[in-house]
């Protein structure tokens, strides 16, 4: 053979490293090095500048991870650097040269494929017997596999999926989302079972899951995660204080509540009230002798039964006032009742002892028949004679009150966050929405973030009774608060939270709850109570009620709606607090409805909007007078009744015939008198055979308007020829008679 030829090439220039490969060397050699300075003892290896000296005795687990650091850093080779390591500065990279290729010339040896060969012999054989082993048909079964395969299958998600949370209401349409169905199908469905629905229309929770469960779906009730949030737990018994007593002032109209808080503050309140009413609930601190009472004045007109009975939950002692000299009525029997529902203890208070006629033992004898027995009389119940007018007895009184909350042992925590009740709200022009708050438990300071149902906000700013701004407000303190997000209802919750974005958050949570509860409320119409209405033809009349204060706006409310009837509902579509504005006008023009004002007033501009649209605007400063309005207004709504007047009887005496008439009942008037426009009755051996209208009039051959008692007439009736001799024929007008609400 010819030897190979080898091109000698030279050898090539010396390489750059580059910045990159140097950095990684002294990083590497840096991890070396402390690895030896960890595996010799510290004395031998002095420390670097700024390097703290490592202590003789090293951990057993230090020691293991050096051991194991050693062993990774032996393996690695870190390249000579000529370069000192701090000076390693970034150059920009110079290409290399291209080295000389050195070509080495071989003919491909034969052997090679030789051996190729070989392996595609035994490769060929080893799938050959593959083949023999496979069982007939074995193709025929991998295509079909294949086929199997690519077909498309529904799948049914797993049973752990299919559920949905549903509150206390949801839209049929939302259902349908959630469940990835059709809104028709539920719509349907809800038909078969006589509920009438649109998408729209929303469904309670019990409907929801009989629903959801023919489409396979399980309904979770939703947990309400925020209203647990904001429980607050027991204070412990050694942080509890002494709290003043809260004293609701109750009674009848005109039996001198008022009067007797007037007593006790010595200021003139009473003036101010139109018609004797004590419009809302006001709540006054008084401080008796270095000792604090809160009283709480209620109205004792019969509209306000939702203000006496928030009154008598938030309260700890009733004082049950009732006059001397006119005894138990009607309101006085309903304080009673919410103080018992509400578990308070009630003092009587027997006022109007000066009058003339004054009876103290008939008024006991009356209170008794109720289970309020005197002390003098074996019973249990405290009794206290005054007279507020002539501030008699009133001493007596504030002392029985603190010996009851002695008794009682009122306590609260005032170094807890604040929790109270909104006693009254109202919209204020100036400040914005304003609440008077009782505090129940904690102190309540300014910046708290807070939640009151579904209004949220920070303390502003606060005012107490007396007009004058604090900081800060402790357990039994009524308070106005100022920096609510609107105004709250009355007789709502009051409680502190961590911050505002809390607050707000919660009140928009329990706001989506409103609304999922009224749709419930208004989900529930069946088939036939729709039918029902449609057959009836119940009538409505649309009210927007607006009020200086939610509890007047409220107890108006209560009072319009007690005035439905059968025949026609009072609906009102709005009520808030706060003057009347354009929206209200607009809102009433679209629903036809009337506005009521109650201690408010339109502007000019809402007056000539009113006029302009043709809405009715009504305004009150007694509550009893919208109601009477109202009544009347409900009353012209009504449809009215017919009531049959006899004008006058006729003897049929004689029977003619004439063409084109028929029958004409030659008669004697014998009693009042017969009209051509009155109706007639056929009145045979006392049963009315015919009611229908006269035909034709005459007296002889010339036709009458009227024929007197005493004469003669014919009179054809329309419609009916089987008149005899002797029938009596009933004239009567019918008169429209106006209804009444029952």
């Amino acid at each position: 053979r010819r030897p190979v030829e080898e091109k000698v090439v030279a050898p090539p220039e010396k390489e750059e490293i580059p910045v990159a490969e140097k950095k990684e060397a002294v990083e590497i050699a840096e991890v070396k090095e402390k690895l030896e300075r960890i595996e010799k003892p510290a004395k031998e290896i002095p420390a670097k500048k700024g390097e703290k000296e490592l202590p003789a005795g090293i951990p057993e687990v230090t020691a293991k991870k050096a051991e194991k650091g050693l062993k990774i850093a032996k393996e690695i080779t870190v390249p000579e650097v000529k370069e000192p390591l701090e000076e390693v500065k970034e150059k920009p990279s110079k290409k290399r040269k291209k080295p000389v290729e050195v070509v080495i010339e071989e003919k491909p040896a034969r052997k090679k494929t030789f051996v190729k060969q070989f392996i595609g012999k035994k490769k060929a054989k080893r799938r050959g017997k593959k083949r023999e082993e496979r069982p007939a048909g074995w193709r025929e079964g991998k295509k079909a596999a294949v086929i199997e395969m690519k077909k498309t299958e529904v799948t049914t998600p797993k049973a752990i999926k299919r559920r949905i949370k549903v509150a206390d209401a949801i839209r049929v349409g939302d259902l349908a989302k959630r469940m990835g169905v059709k809104a028709s199908d539920i719509i349907s469905k809800l038909i078969s079972l006589g509920l009438m629905a649109t998408i729209n229309q929303a469904i309670d929770c019990d409907t929801a899951t009989l629903i959801a469960s023919d489409f396979g779906y399980q309904v979770e009730p939703v947990v309400d995660e925020y209203e647990e949030s904001i429980k607050m737990a027991d204070s412990s018994p050694r942080n509890l204080k002494p709290r003043a007593p809260v004293v609701t002032i109750m009674g009848h109209v005109d039996h001198g509540k008022t009067s007797l808080l007037d007593a006790i503050r010595e200021t003139n309140v009473i003036d101010v009230e139109a018609g004797g009413i004590t419009q809302a609930i006001g709540a006054y601190h008084v401080d008796i002798k270095g000792r604090d009472i809160v009283f709480l004045d209620t109205p004792g007109h019969e509209a306000f039964t939702a203000m006496r009975a928030r009154g008598a939950q938030v309260t700890d002692v009733v004082v049950l006032v009732v006059a001397a000299d006119d005894g138990v009525k009607e309101q006085t029997v309903e304080a009673i009742n919410h103080s018992r529902v509400a578990g308070v203890p009630i003092i009587v208070a027997i006022n109007k002892i000066d009058k003339p006629g004054a009876n103290l033992e008939r008024v006991k004898q009356e209170l008794s028949d109720h289970d309020l027995v005197p002390e003098e009389w074996g019973g249990s119940t405290i009794f206290s004679e005054i007279s507020a007018k002539k501030k008699v007895g009133i001493e007596d009184l504030l002392e029985l009150i603190l010996l009851q909350a002695d008794i009682m042992e009122l306590k609260a925590d005032p170094d807890r966050p604040a929790s109270g009740i909104v006693i009254e709200a109202k919209l204020d022009r100036g400040r914005g929405p304003v609440a008077t708050v009782l505090i129940q438990d904690g102190t309540l300071k300014e910046g708290d973030a807070f939640v009151s149902r579904t209004e949220y906000g920070r303390v502003r700013a606060m005012v107490n009774d007396k007009g004058q701004r604090i900081k800060a407000a402790g357990p039994s303190m009524p308070v106005e608060v100022i920096g609510f997000s609107n105004v709250p209802q009355a007789s709502t919750d009051f409680v502190c939270v961590e911050d505002e974005k809390k607050a707000r958050s919660m009140g928009e949570y329990r706001l989506i709850k409103e609304r999922e509860k009224e749709l419930s409320a208004s989900s529930k119409i069946t088939l036939e109570q729709l039918y029902e209405r449609i057959k009836e033809g119940v009538k409505e009349l649309n009210v927007i009620i607006k009020g200086d204060v939610h509890g007047s706006v409220e107890a108006l409310s209560e009072a319009l709606v007690k005035l439905s009837t059968k025949d026609i509902k009072l609906k009102i579509i709005h009520s808030s607090t706060g003057a009347i504005t354009e929206v209200d006008v607009m809102l009433a023009s679209a629903s036809d409805a009337i506005i009521i004002g109650f201690n408010v007033r339109p502007d000019a501009r809402v007056s000539e909007t009113a006029e302009q649209e043709g809405v009715d605007i009504e305004l009150y400063d007694v509550i009893y007078d919208a109601i009477a309005d109202v009544k009347a207004a409900m009353e012209g709504l009504l449809e009215p009744i017919y009531k049959e007047v006899v004008q006058g009887r006729v003897e049929v005496r004689q029977l003619f015939k004439a063409p084109k008439v028929g029958v004409i009942a030659g008669s004697y008037v014998t009693d009042g008198k017969v009209a051509r426009s009155s109706n007639i009755k056929v009145v045979r051996d006392g049963v009315v055979v015919y009611d229908g209208k006269i035909l034709s009039l005459k007296r002889f051959k010339d036709d009458a308007s009227e024929v007197a008692s005493g004469f003669e007439c014919g009179i054809a009736v329309e419609g009916f020829n089987d008149i005899k001799v002797g029938d009596t024929l009933e004239a009567y007008i019918k008169e429209q008679v106006a209804r009444k609400l029952e």
